[in-house]
């Protein structure tokens, strides 16, 4: 057994979290909408999505706040369907910290191991670990109110772990804090979970810290998961419409897919887009199909107008005109306006050999065809 799996008492060979047709009904509005989900031991997943998707309300279930209407959750295999929360052996760090403030750093990293009747000794020893883990060493006789809000979340982790749960549940902890601190915190959490070898499930409406921290992500829109896979699949590889727009910033070119030979054409008169053949099999639209093709402002390059329709072998383009040029420091922004009056986005290194635009100026935007994502569009 690996030392990941010893630390956390657990299989290794078997899901740390199951949820199988997972569904909660509030009223006639289905929150959560039969959501299937496998959670590998020692992993970080996060369950990510706009407000009212459903990613809370599922987090609440695993951790027995909330009651499912339908489906089943098991941790380590076991059914908790009847089991209450304090029985369920998980972690839970809130975004409020939920301090208790009569009791100082230290007692309130020893509370989850006194209602364990864990005995005095292994208890102090146990916080001392806890505190030293989250870089705290000798503020454990401080109360909350006299921590700054970051030493405060860290307090709130450490008595999350402190008593080795099976699984450790994270809603939106680092929301409260400012930015700088929030990505401080990111890192440290990220790797504190690993040296634990810890199982995390995490919520956050947070699309960047959503991918620096976590193995793979749960996309949730209206109750259901809309595509589960590591941060290079959802941003690479979109399988929808909306995980292409809601992940980053994505340019988004419609019109009616034509297949042709392995791939095919993306047509709105006057311009056709080829599709490469990658990109056709993974949305395997029929033609006529409406379809968009994604395009991230990376892959884009500007070229003058002067360019002609000469492009080379397996390159696309389309006519713009620049609205803005933002300064970013080693990249530029171009904010510009597509001829159907949609927005685009090009990010572009200074100094990096492409045109340098200004505000007013008509360009040609080029990708390679390999770099478009097709899916499709449920508003064609």
């Amino acid at each position: 057994m690996s030392a990941r799996s010893r630390h956390w008492g657990a299989a290794p060979d078997r899901p740390a979290l199951a949820l199988r047709n997972l569904s909660k009904v509030f009223g006639d509005v289905p929150a959560v909408d039969g959501v299937d989900l496998e959670v590998r031991q020692g992993e970080f997943i996060t369950l990510l999505g706009p407000s009212g998707s459903g990613k809370t309300t599922t987090l609440r279930m695993i951790a027995g706040f909330t009651l499912q209407s339908g489906g089943t959750i098991e941790i380590d295999g076991v059914d908790m369907g009847h089991v209450p929360p304090y029985r369920r052996d998980v972690g839970m760090v809130f975004q409020n910290y939920a301090l208790f403030p009569h009791m100082t750093a230290a007692e309130n990293i020893a509370f989850p191991l006194q209602m364990r009747r864990v005995g005095r000794p292994e208890i102090k020893r146990r916080v001392a670990d806890a505190l030293g883990l989250v870089k705290l060493e000798g503020l454990g006789q401080r109360y909350p109110r006299q921590l700054s809000g970051g030493q405060q979340q860290r307090i709130a982790f450490a008595r999350a772990v402190v008593f080795n749960p099976r699984l450790l549940l994270m809603d939106e902890p680092l929301g409260a804090l400012d930015k700088k601190l929030r990505e401080a915190l990111q890192l440290e959490v990220m790797h504190i979970s690993r040296q634990l070898g810890a199982t995390v499930v995490y919520v956050t409406h947070d699309q960047d810290e959503a991918l620096v921290m976590s193995d793979r992500i749960a996309i949730f829109s209206r109750g259901r998961i809309e595509q589960l896979g590591t941060g290079e699949d959802l941003y690479e590889r979109p399988a929808s419409l909306f995980v292409a727009d809601f992940i980053g910033e994505s340019n988004i070119l419609r019109g009616r897919f034509e297949p042709a030979g392995d791939g095919g054409w993306l047509v709105r008169d006057p311009w056709r887009w080829q599709v490469g053949a990658a990109a056709a099999a993974r949305a395997s639209l029929e033609g006529g199909s409406a379809a968009a093709l994604v395009v991230r402002p990376e892959r884009l390059r500007i070229v003058g107008v002067d360019a002609g329709p000469g492009l080379a072998t397996g390159v696309n383009a389309v006519d713009a005109i620049v609205r803005d040029v933002l300064y970013l420091g080693s990249m530029r922004k171009f904010e510009l306006v597509l001829p159907d009056g949609n927005a685009a986005v090009v990010r572009q290194q200074r100094g990096g050999g492409g045109h340098e635009g200004r505000a007013g100026d008509r360009v040609r935007l080029t990708w390679a065809v390999d770099d478009g994502v097709l899916v499709a569009d449920p508003h064609g």
